[in-house]
């Protein structure tokens, strides 16, 4: 291919300088060819040169201010390498070299790295020069004659400002930014309207300091809202110690800092998360290569867009388009954005975010990351509440009927009771009715026979020892019935008065149902056993409990009957009934228990009197008094076996109690 391309220049050469043609046949060979053929020639080793061209790699030379590992810039070249490795259609081969000068005012140092660069591409110039960030850009711009004079230049991540004198034409191109810091601060303002103190941590080296300067005048607007605190001048363990003790309503604005005020530098995103440890103000930053590393957020320069239109720029210039005709607008803050982490940090809300912004790192909530799942999972208990409810509605729709009949069972039960009361009503008459109509007719009989002439005295005698039978047959049948209805002495047993009181309750449960009762049980379990008549004191309790019920028929809810029992005393026994019904006046309490007196609009006032009747048969006492809070509060005490024979009544006093709520 080189030897088609030596040839082709020498027929080109022909054309101006004649030379001997029987000196070189492939000259003759040249001039004879025909024109068709010659741009043929000239077609196809243009082709050939561009292959070739194609297939040479592109040497770019990346020149970094401070350091290959000093933020922002870092980011800037490795995503504008990853970009020219997208975008660039030949193979890059990249030179990496720093600007270590840039960190201090002394430009002697920049001699020694200038005559390293002059001798180092001396042979071999690269294709592309591309400086990343202002102290980059300012040192080639400096010393474009001495260096490459002929090598096409893109200054990239610089401020537009900073880009002094302009660039040389024909060779160099720009791919500036141009933040508002203005709105940047009214967009910290706006998050925390709040804020008294700004501390804003910026380095100490020229550049830095430049960029102090225009961030300050900037600035100035903000000056009546907001004190403002540069720690330029600062060591890094005094900046650590001054974030710690800001005072309330304060912010952090960290510019860069690649040189502290001691003159150490400060590689990567140490510094930041050393001060984010200590610091008790949020912290803002308008690079993008800070975010996610401790700042909040805010506008900032989007490393990716200013890499991606480098990297563009980049590949034009090397496609031989003139760097001049390449014109690429300043790139300004995109779109605010935000760290959720830091937002739950501060407790910052997102109504207070500007409009239009952006939130990243989000947590995923437990719907986003498990949404089957819960699907899944609130079917399946939707589904076991659905049949919980159709058991419970199958459980009260059966209670219910449960309810329903026994109250039908109670008023057959009581129209059995009233039809055998009739039939016995009956029966004791025509019984009764039987041995009077015979003593009435024996009498009349007697009275006849002596009132003859000769009274028949045997007949008389006779039928008054009739009379006398029979009337002994009558006063044997009412004794008899008298013996059925009126209450005899019966057989005392042990008795466990709290079984009594619950078994009293089953066979009342039905109208504790209707009326919408609860029962509430205080029982000492360690109640001890009574000798008395079970009858008899059943009889008590029922009268109580039902006394209790229609007591509190009237009354809205709660309604509670509470049944108590304890042992004042150690042969004492005491049984309390109380509701929270309308109670007794001080008067109708002391008469409660007087034969015919009653608080009932239909009640005979013989229950009461009957119930202290029972009570007092078993050596014991029973009284009313107020419950506390609202209703009535019944009380009977009767004795144990020993304090009954000795007839002896101690002092009462409180004992333990079991609380106890059944839902009859």
């Amino acid at each position: 291919m080189l030897k088609v391309r030596n040839e082709f220049r020498l027929c080109l050469s022909s054309v101006n300088h004649p030379i001997d043609l029987t000196e070189n046949p492939f000259t003759i060979g040249c001039v004879r060819t025909s024109p068709v053929a010659l741009v043929a020639s000239i077609v196809l080793i243009g082709l050939v040169q561009a292959a070739l061209a194609a297939a040479e790699p592109k040497h770019i030379v990346l020149l970094h201010s401070f350091g290959r590992e000093f933020l922002p810039w870092s980011d800037y070249s490795q995503a504008i390498r990853a970009e020219l490795a997208r975008q660039s259609p030949w193979p890059v081969n990249i030179s990496d070299h720093s600007l270590m000068s840039a960190r201090s005012d002394d430009e002697a140092t920049e001699r020694p790295f200038i005559d390293y660069l002059r001798a180092y591409y001396a042979k071999q110039p690269p294709h592309l020069i591309v400086s990343i960030g202002a102290p980059a850009g300012v040192f080639v711009q400096r010393y474009r004659k001495v260096l490459f004079p002929a090598t096409p230049m893109l200054l990239t991540a610089v401020g537009q400002r900073r880009v002094d004198p302009p660039v040389q034409p024909g060779t160099d191109t720009l791919v500036t930014v141009d933040g508002d810091v203005v709105a940047f601060m009214e967009s910290i303002l706006h998050v925390l309207p709040d804020t008294r103190t700004v501390a804003i941590v910026n380095g100490s080296s020229p550049s830095e300091r430049l960029r102090r300067q225009e961030i300050a005048q900037e600035w100035k607007r903000f000056e009546h809202r907001v004190s403002f605190i540069w720690w330029s001048d600062l060591s890094f363990e005094n900046m650590l110690t001054q974030a710690a003790t800001l005072p309330p309503h304060s912010a952090i604005f960290w510019q860069v800092m690649n040189v502290d005020g001691a003159g150490v530098a400060h590689e990567g995103a140490a510094a930041l998360n050393r001060l984010r440890a200590v610091a008790n103000a949020p912290i803002f930053s308008y690079q993008g290569a800070n975010f996610g590393e401790g700042i909040v957020g805010g506008p900032m320069y989007s490393v990716e867009e200013i890499s991606q239109r480098a990297a563009a720029a980049a590949v034009r210039i090397l496609h031989g388009e003139n760097p001049s005709t390449i014109n690429t607008p300043p790139v300004g803050f995109t779109s605010p954005r935000y760290d959720w982490r830091e937002m739950q940090r501060w407790r910052i809300g997102e109504s207070r975010l500007p409009s239009g912004s952006q939130i990243y790192f989000r947590e995923a909530t437990a719907w986003e990351q498990y949404r089957w799942q819960i699907i899944v999972i609130g079917a399946a208990i939707l589904l076991q509440a659905a049949l919980i409810f159709w058991l419970i509605y199958e459980h009260r729709r059966r209670h219910v009927a449960e309810v329903l009949a026994r109250s039908h069972l109670s008023e057959l039960q009581q129209m059995d009771r009233v039809a055998t009361a009739g039939e016995l009503s009956a029966s004791i008459a025509h019984e009764v009715n039987q041995p009077l109509t015979g003593i009435l007719t024996l009498a009349t009989a007697a009275l006849q026979w002596l009132a003859r002439d000769k009274p028949n005295l045997a007949k008389t005698r006779a039928a008054l020892t009739q009379i006398v039978h029979a009337t002994h047959e009558a006063s044997d049948l009412v004794t008899s019935v008298r013996a059925m209805f009126t209450k005899e002495p019966g057989k005392r047993v042990s008795l466990d008065l709290n079984a009594l009181i619950r078994s009293v309750l089953a066979i009342l449960r039905v109208e504790l149902q209707k009326g919408h009762i609860d029962v509430q049980l205080q029982l000492d379990i360690n109640l001890p056993h009574v000798q008395c008549d079970r009858v008899q004191l059943q009889q008590v309790l029922v009268n109580l409990i039902r006394n209790a019920i229609e007591a509190m028929h009237s009354e809205d809810e709660p309604r509670i009957l509470c049944i108590m029992t304890s042992l004042p005393q150690i042969d004492v026994v005491n049984v309390s009934v109380k509701d929270t019904g309308p109670g007794m006046d001080e008067k109708t309490r002391e008469r409660a228990f007087k034969p015919l007196v009653s608080t009932k609009a239909n009640g005979m006032g013989m229950g009461l009197a009957i119930c202290r009747s029972i009570i007092e048969s078993h050596e014991g006492r029973i009284w009313v008094s107020a419950a506390p809070g609202k209703g009535s509060l019944f009380q009977f005490e009767v004795l144990t076996g020993a304090a009954a024979a000795q007839n002896r009544w101690p002092v009462r006093h409180l004992s333990p109690e079991v609380l106890e709520v059944v839902r009859p």
